[in-house]
């Protein structure tokens, strides 16, 4: 079954985690009295990238601000689908000065960036799957924000809503495993989302509470590999007897602050 799925070659962006640390809380993982390993988080940032670049995708770098510890976090930022760049406007005050350097960085590299007049997170929310957009609500992205999209970029844009507050993002409760099929945690929508999930998806691999806690679900594939958190031992089997292959990449100390791999990793179109 595996030589059924095909890796397509990515191009993501990433921003080293020099100044990755916990001093807020503004989800229900963060503690800011949980101490950073800030040593072993650069090694395990080090790690993805090295992942990325061994299945041969390309990885190109944000440089990292101090004063600004969840920059790391590059999925937030920014949502780009065919070469055009829909920004972010965070939720949380605190985050709010990234979005000006990865607009930035876009800018230099040749692209218009728009900048969302309403809270929108980047792909944190909003997900492509080749033919819409999934756009996730309830804790941040808002609703305004999920009409901006579709303004946009022209594709149509199905709001889900997110109920579970640790899985404040889209991201960590769904992402997408090629362009016909989707990974996701049921209990972490509402009953509408959780129906319109299983009319879009019927043959969806379903995640569990342990496979989402464990950050099974923020996730990147490349429509073979999936590069996965190594805790979520039973959603990587599951995903082997579908015909994936699991790349497990040790992303924990990401984890104090609600993250992991698909939060560090934004895709460029």
């Amino acid at each position: 079954m595996s030589d059924v799925r095909v890796r397509r070659s990515r191009r993501f962006l990433v921003c080293e985690p020099r100044h990755f640390a916990v001093q807020y809380a503004i989800n229900p993982w963060m503690s800011p009295d949980r101490p950073v390993d800030v040593d072993l988080a650069r090694e395990q940032w080090q790690a993805l990238i090295r992942a990325y670049r061994t299945h041969g995708h390309t990885v190109d770098a944000v440089p990292p601000v101090p004063g600004l510890p969840d920059m790391v976090f590059a999925a937030n930022a920014a949502f780009v689908v065919g070469g055009r760049v829909f920004g972010s406007l965070f939720h949380a005050p605190e985050r709010r000065p990234e979005s000006v350097h990865y607009d930035t960085w876009f800018e230099a590299a040749g692209y218009d960036v728009h900048r969302p007049g309403s809270v929108a997170e980047g792909e944190g929310d909003l997900v492509w799957t080749g033919r819409y957009v999934l756009a996730g609500t309830g804790f941040r992205t808002t609703r305004e924000a999920h009409r901006e999209v579709q303004e946009f970029l022209g594709h149509p844009v199905i709001g889900l809503t997110l109920v579970d507050p640790y899985f404040y993002h889209l991201d960590t409760a769904l992402f997408v495993l090629d362009d016909d099929n989707i990974c996701y945690y049921p209990e972490a929508f509402s009953p509408g989302s959780r129906e319109v999930l299983r009319r879009l998806y019927p043959d969806a691999v379903l995640a569990t509470r342990e496979d989402a806690m464990a950050f099974g679900l923020n996730s990147v594939s490349d429509g073979r590999h999936v590069f996965i958190a190594p805790r979520a031992e039973a959603l990587a089997e599951r995903l082997s007897g579908h015909g994936y292959v699991p790349v497990p990449v040790d992303l924990s100390e990401f984890h104090k602050a609600g993250g992991g791999i698909k939060c560090c990793t934004q895709e460029i179109r």
